[in-house]
């Protein structure tokens, strides 16, 4: 039997590599779900970019999400994470710093039983999935060197100061009692809001593609939106810190709202359509988790099932009805609806987990006894503290505008950053080709789907086809008789 031995850092004693304070548990659940978490994105929207796109856009599309991912690691780790969550250098953003430190990597965290590196990886997974989501707008379109440059740029100015203002318990939203229980604000609502704003001064696709841009693998598009609904057990399992009571209430209220907002865009099309539309069934799973997130631990199963019901309607009414209607909705060209899926349900998430928020609920997960904070109007009116309901209802709305103000500013100014480098929107020539054209490569290369062949009696593609035609001509006189 061989014993394997244990490499331990030379100025690190036993006790300090598993100290008294660190939970096991907490750790394992908090590791494990951010590992869900990343899953969402690689391969989950890697995997539902690619199909749902046009066949010449799949390699692009799903390019977008995995470099998106691999840039986010690192400018997380370099500076963003300490931005996000460490010292304050103003009532909105933190002092940018390494966050690979062995010191700061080993100690405590700043919420939970557990070591830094874990809370740096959990909320890494977080960061990275806003800035895939952001791609959802630009696909089909967008210069992949311009997305290099956005990327880092949107992160370290946007996305920082969201998350410290919301998250962090020293940023401005936070002490006034907003409620984002997961990051209906900070990654949906920033992310919907970002998408179009960008999609904006990106430009729409080719005429061609806007008018008919058909997915290449509907069913490989349902594998990457079930690897989303169900990495979102631990986007909102994880978020209370601790393997709790309230965790388990968070996941449960995930499906239940995610199931019923898919169920009721179902019926909207059926009703309206004539037909079940997987997509949409697909759309209305995605609005169901976003609607659901900035509520899922402090509100009870009740409320999750009506969230559900108006995050499978509202939106569904903005997008197939409302976006026919308004003209810069008409004019703005958002590839995966991203205004309507994640801004329309973060934002309605938003204001929900405002009326129906439990104030037992929140206690536990915010650990505060004053009733002047987290009480949804709906049990302030019924528990006489109307005062406090309403007072929640206009942070919540505060906090609404104030990722709106944040996202349309900053979105534009690293457009007009990035465009004043390298082009936006890829050349008309290239957009008319897609994937070749820009990375020089193709999704699938099946035989004879705009290949050329050289006709030469060395060439290996000729020669294939000649066996190939060979041996159908056998097959046909064998099926014949002769």
């Amino acid at each position: 039997m061989m014993v394997m031995s244990v490499s331990v850092p030379w100025n690190l004693l036993p006790d300090e590599i598993s100290p008294e304070w660190v939970n096991k548990g907490d750790n394992i659940w908090q590791l494990t779900a951010a590992t869900f978490v990343g899953l969402q994105s690689v391969p989950g929207l890697v995997i539902l970019y690619g199909s749902i796109v046009k066949k010449k856009w799949a390699l692009n599309s799903a390019f977008m999400a995995l470099y998106a991912f691999a840039a986010v690691v690192v400018c997380w780790v370099g500076w963003c994470y300490q931005m996000s969550f460490g010292e304050s250098m103003f009532p909105f953003l933190g002092r940018p710093n390494v966050a690979l430190g062995q010191k700061f990597l080993v100690r405590r965290a700043f919420a939970g039983e557990f070591p830094s590196a874990t809370m740096v990886f959990f909320q890494l997974m977080f960061a990275a999935i806003t800035l895939i989501l952001i791609a959802g707008a630009l696909l089909g379109r967008m210069n992949f060197r311009a997305w290099m440059l956005f990327v880092p740029l949107w992160l370290t100015f946007s996305y920082t100061v969201c998350a410290f203002s919301i998250w962090s318990t020293r940023g401005w939203l936070y002490k006034l009692g907003l409620i984002d229980y997961s990051g209906g604000f900070v990654i949906h609502l920033s992310s919907g809001v970002a998408g179009f704003t960008a999609a904006c001064w990106v430009g729409p696709r080719a005429i061609k593609d806007r008018e008919r841009f058909p997915p290449n693998n509907i069913l490989l598009m349902l594998a990457g939106a079930g690897l989303l609904w169900m990495g979102w057990t631990g986007f909102n399992g994880g978020d209370p810190y601790t393997v709790s009571i309230d965790a388990s209430l968070a996941v449960l209220n995930t499906h239940v709202c995610t199931a019923m907002s898919l169920l009721t865009w179902l019926f909207l099309d059926i009703l309206f359509f004539g037909k079940p539309s997987v997509i949409g069934a697909t759309q209305g799973m995605i609005t169901g988790l976003v609607c659901i997130t900035p509520a899922a631990g402090v509100v009870q199963g009740w409320a999750a099932i009506i969230m559900g019901m108006m995050s499978g309607s509202i939106p569904w009414y903005t997008m197939m009805v409302l976006h026919k209607e308004i003209k810069v909705l008409k004019h703005v060209d958002d590839t995966m609806a991203v205004f309507h899926t994640h801004a329309m349900a973060g934002c309605l998430g938003g204001i929900l987990v405002g009326f129906f928020a439990d104030p037992k609920l929140c206690r536990l997960f915010y650990q505060v006894q004053d009733w002047q904070y987290y009480t949804g109007l709906a049990y302030g009116i019924l528990n006489g503290r109307a005062k406090e309901g309403f007072k929640q209802m206009g942070v919540q709305l505060l906090g609404i505008v104030f990722v709106i103000l944040l996202n349309v500013t900053t979105t534009t100014i690293v457009c007009l950053l990035v465009r004043a480098i390298v082009p936006l929107r890829l050349h008309e020539d290239d957009l008319q080709v897609g994937d070749d054209a820009v990375h020089g490569e193709v999704a699938y290369a099946l035989w004879g789907d705009g290949q050329t062949l050289v006709d030469t009696a060395n060439d290996t593609n000729l020669t294939f086809e000649k066996n190939n035609h060979e041996w159908s001509n056998v097959q046909l006189k064998a099926s014949s008789g002769v």
